[in-house]
């Protein structure tokens, strides 16, 4: 479940590589590009360019190079050729990678456009309930105190954290142990120890916290139709604290 020190200096090439690719994204126009284009620039890239695998591709089957989860789409949404990104939309785009058998994972989610108000807030929300998660792992925390920052702030900003997907530990492989639960009591689940690295992935919605699979077997969708937003990264519990692996460019760890 721990990783060695070298396994973690892996871990972060691998999400420095990551960051790089949302970098490219930070850069597009989206409106009116097709959630596929954008899964097909993001391929060639890490192929092409990083010289590394997107390691979503193959996994359990799916096809592609990342998810696309847009407006009331949870997550693990299919790209599609047919899917136009419009002027207001959100869109959660969750990629991974794999360099040199080490896996990183992480997703932000996009403002297309002229974004509502409410929708900005959302979002805005989210990327700081995923703050509060991580500013709650050290060495000698909890699991449960981790959940608990991501839902009180959740719950404060009046907004829903759904229950059915968690962050988990990555390395060799995309999914190992632990689960990471977005809700949860203080004091409560496994201890964290250095070496420990998962993600942490909070998914929050407008309205109701309750979410449905589409037929396609694959994407989550809010059963109130409502917004969802999500935002993720890779983290390490270090000596006397976290290291973010897949820090983004411009982005700074909170005090």
């Amino acid at each position: 479940m721990t990783k060695r020190p070298d396994e973690i200096a892996l871990l972060a090439e691998s999400g420095k590589l990551l960051a790089d690719v949302f970098a490219q994204l930070d850069q597009l126009n989206l409106i009116g590009m097709s959630t596929m284009q954008v899964n097909d620039l993001v391929d060639s890239f890490i192929v092409n360019e990083l010289e590394a695998r997107p390691a979503s591709k193959g996994q359990y089957g799916y096809a592609y190079a990342l998810n696309s989860s847009r407006n009331d789409v949870v997550c693990h949404g299919i790209p599609s050729a047919a899917e136009i990104l419009q002027s207001g939309d959100i869109v959660n785009f969750d990629i991974t990678l794999e360099k040199n058998g080490y896996i990183a994972d992480s997703s932000k989610t996009y403002l297309v456009g002229d974004v509502s108000p409410q929708a900005k807030r959302l979002v805005q929300v989210t990327y700081e309930a995923l703050w509060k998660g991580i500013q709650a792992v050290r060495p000698g925390a909890r699991l449960g105190d981790v959940g608990h920052a991501i839902e009180r702030h959740a719950r404060k900003n009046g907004y829903s954290v759904v229950r059915e997907y968690c962050g988990h530990g990555i390395g060799r492989e995309m999914h190992e142990e632990p689960q990471v639960l977005h809700w949860g009591q203080p004091q409560t689940g496994l201890m964290l120890r250095e070496g420990m690295v998962f993600t942490i992935e909070p998914m929050l919605n407008q309205g109701r916290p309750n979410v449905r699979t589409e037929k396609d077997g694959w994407a989550v969708v809010t059963r109130d139709g409502q917004l969802s937003a999500q935002f993720e990264h890779t983290v390490a519990v270090t000596k006397d604290g976290v290291q973010v692996l897949t820090l983004r460019r411009g982005e700074a760890v909170p005090n």
